[in-house]
C-alpha cells in the first residue's frame, strides 16, 4: 500500500516539474546559444546558474573592425566551466583599441582561474586582455592578457589553477613525467 501511495505522489508532481523545466528562462543578453547550453549544464547537474561579466580590451594593433569568430571558455578549478561558442563581433565591436562587455551566464563558480579564446577568421584580431567578472558580494575580477594576435583555429590562454596535491607529489619524484 505505501508503494502506491509514492506512485500516485510522483504522478501528481511530474506535470509541476515538467511546467517548471518549460517556463525557466535561459535567455542572455549577448550570447543567447551559449547560455541555453550553459543553463541546461547548469540545471542539468543541479548546480545554480549565475551570469559574469566579461570584459575584451582588444589590442591597439589589432585590425580596425574584425568579422573573426571569437569563442571564449573559462572556469575554476573545481570544473565549473562556462563557454561561450561566439562572442558578437563586426562594427565597432571587437575594434581596435576598443573595450567591450558581454554577460555570459553558466554554472556558477568558486573563482575564475583560467581562460582560453579560439579565433576563426582571416582579420588576425588580437584581444590586449579579457577580464572575468563573478557575480556576487566580495567577488574579485580574474584578467588574463594577451597582447599578441591569436593563432588561428586553436584554444590558446591561461590556466592559473593549482595543481592537484597528489599531481604535486607525482610531479616531485624522480620519475620521468610526460607532457
Amino acid at each position: 500500500m505505501a508503494a502506491s501511495g509514492v506512485s500516485v505522489a510522483a504522478r501528481r508532481l511530474a506535470p509541476l516539474v515538467l511546467a517548471a523545466l518549460l517556463l525557466a528562462p535561459s535567455s542572455s543578453l549577448a550570447l543567447p546559444r551559449a547560455n541555453r547550453t550553459a543553463a541546461a549544464a547548469a540545471g542539468g547537474s543541479g548546480m545554480r546558474a549565475c551570469t559574469y561579466t566579461l570584459k575584451v580590451k582588444t589590442s591597439c594593433a589589432s585590425p580596425r573592425r574584425t568579422a573573426d569568430a571569437v569563442s571564449v571558455a573559462f572556469g575554476d578549478a573545481y570544473r565549473n566551466e562556462v563557454h561561450a561558442p561566439r562572442l558578437p563581433s563586426g562594427g565597432e565591436v571587437l575594434g581596435r583599441c576598443a573595450t567591450d562587455t558581454f554577460r555570459v551566464r553558466g554554472p556558477c563558480g568558486y573563482g575564475v582561474c583560467y581562460l582560453y579564446l579560439r579565433r576563426a577568421g582571416r582579420d588576425g584580431w588580437a584581444p590586449e586582455w579579457v577580464q572575468v567578472l563573478q557575480p556576487g558580494p566580495g567577488a574579485a575580477a580574474a584578467t588574463f592578457y594577451f597582447g599578441d594576435p591569436l593563432p588561428g583555429g586553436v584554444w590558446y590562454g591561461h590556466n592559473r589553477c593549482p595543481k592537484a596535491a597528489a599531481e604535486a607529489t607525482t610531479n616531485n619524484s624522480s620519475a620521468p613525467t610526460r607532457d
